[in-house]
C-alpha cells in the first residue's frame, strides 16, 4: 500500500497534473473510477496570480476526496513556501512541487523542469517549502534537463535529505519535452534504488499490461497515468483489476459512458460557468470520442454549438444513438495501442 505522510492510498495508481485538463471535475471522475490518488493542476506561486479566474478555479477543493493534493511552480523560495502555506490554508493536504513541466513559457521563467540545471536552487527551493508547511511536500521531476545532464537520482536523493515526503518521475528529459523518444525507465529504477520514500513512476503507461511491466521493472511504489486516462478515466480500473487477477476487463457499457459523461459535464459547467465550459468540454467530448463510429461528423456539429444544454444534449443523443448498435464502447483493445513491453529503458 502506498504511503504519503499519514495518507495511505487505496492502490498504487495516481492521476498526473495536467494544466487544462485535470481539474477537479476531472480528478474527481478518475478517482470514482479506480485511482487512489490524484494531483491538481499547477498553481503559481506569484501572489499576483491567485485571483485571476483560473487560478480562483484550481483553488477550488470543495467536496474533494482526501488527500487534496496541490502542485505549486515557480523558482523563488521565498515565494514557492507561501505559496505551499496559502494552499494549505484552502485545503491542501499535500503540496507537491513542480519541477517536471517542460513548456516553454514555464521554462523561460526557470521554472518546472528548468529547475533541474540548478541543483543549490533546486535545494533551497525544497527546503524552504518543507519547513514552511506542515503537510507532506512530494516533488514531481524528470531525469534531467536534457540527455547528456540527467541527474534524477541525485536530485532525489537530496530531496529525501531535507525532507521530501515521495518523488514522482516522469521519464524523459525536459528536452524531450511530451512525448519524443522512448521513455527512460532504467532511470526510474535508478531513482528508486537511490532513495528510500516513495517513488511513483510516469511517462507513456497507457494500458494495464504496460503498467504492470513498468512497477515490475522500475520497482516504483505506483504509477502515474497522464493523457492515456483523457477520454479513458475507466483505464484505472482496468489497470487495478488487470494487477489483481491478471485479465484486461471489457470494455464499459456505451450506457456507462453516457452517464458518467453527462456527470462530468455537469460537474464542468458549474466549475467554469456556461459560456467558458462549453468552449472548455469540448476537448474532453472529443477525446471521449475519439474513434467511435461517426465521431467526426459529430464533433464538427457538437463544435458549432455554444449553449451548454444544447451540448449536453447533443453527447447524450450522440451516445444513445451508439448505443443502439453497440451495447459496450467500440474501443480499440489496450493490447493494440501500447507499445512493446520491452525493453523498458
Amino acid at each position: 500500500m502506498l504511503r504519503i505522510g499519514p495518507y495511505s492510498l487505496k492502490n498504487r495508481l495516481a492521476v498526473a497534473p495536467m494544466a487544462g485538463v485535470t481539474d477537479r471535475p476531472f480528478r474527481s471522475l478518475c478517482r470514482s473510477l479506480g485511482a487512489g490518488y490524484a494531483v491538481s493542476e499547477m498553481v503559481a506561486s506569484r501572489p499576483e496570480l491567485w485571483q485571476t479566474p483560473k487560478s480562483m478555479r484550481r483553488l477550488d477543493h470543495d467536496g474533494e476526496q482526501a488527500p487534496v493534493a496541490v502542485q505549486i511552480a515557480g523558482n523563488d523560495p521565498a515565494q514557492m513556501a507561501e505559496a505551499a502555506r496559502f494552499n494549505v490554508e484552502r485545503g491542501a493536504q499535500i503540496i507537491d512541487i513542480n519541477m517536471g513541466c517542460p513548456k516553454k513559457k514555464v521554462c523561460r521563467a526557470d521554472a518546472g523542469s528548468a529547475l533541474l540545471r540548478d541543483e543549490a536552487l533546486v535545494a533551497r527551493i525544497l527546503e524552504a517549502v518543507v519547513a514552511a508547511v506542515d503537510v507532506p511536500v512530494t516533488l514531481k521531476m524528470r531525469t534531467g534537463w536534457s540527455p547528456l545532464t540527467r541527474n534524477a537520482p541525485r536530485i532525489a536523493q537530496l530531496a529525501e535529505a531535507v525532507g521530501v515526503r515521495a518523488i514522482t518521475v516522469h521519464g524523459r528529459t525536459r528536452a524531450c519535452d511530451f512525448a519524443v523518444g522512448t521513455v527512460e525507465y532504467d532511470t526510474i529504477r535508478a531513482v528508486k534504488a537511490a532513495v528510500s520514500i516513495p517513488v511513483i513512476a510516469n511517462g507513456d503507461i497507457d494500458s494495464p499490461q504496460r503498467a504492470k511491466a513498468v512497477l515490475e521493472f522500475t520497482g516504483a511504489d505506483a504509477v502515474m497515468i497522464g493523457r492515456a486516462a483523457q477520454g479513458r478515466p475507466w483505464i484505472f480500473r482496468d489497470i487495478e483489476h488487470y494487477l489483481a487477477v491478471g485479465e484486461v476487463p471489457p470494455a464499459p457499457t456505451t450506457t456507462e459512458v453516457a452517464e458518467l459523461m453527462a456527470t462530468h459535464l455537469e460537474q464542468h459547467y458549474t466549475l467554469y460557468g456556461s459560456d467558458t465550459g462549453v468552449r472548455s468540454a469540448r476537448k474532453h467530448i472529443g477525446w471521449y470520442t475519439e474513434n467511435l463510429p461517426g465521431a467526426m461528423s459529430f464533433r464538427d456539429a457538437l463544435n458549432r454549438l455554444t449553449d451548454a444544454r444544447a451540448q449536453w444534449l447533443a453527447v447524450r443523443d450522440y451516445f444513445a444513438q451508439l448505443a443502439q448498435q453497440h451495447a459496450r464502447l467500440p474501443l480499440t483493445p489496450y493490447a493494440q495501442l501500447a507499445g512493446p513491453m520491452l525493453p523498458l529503458h
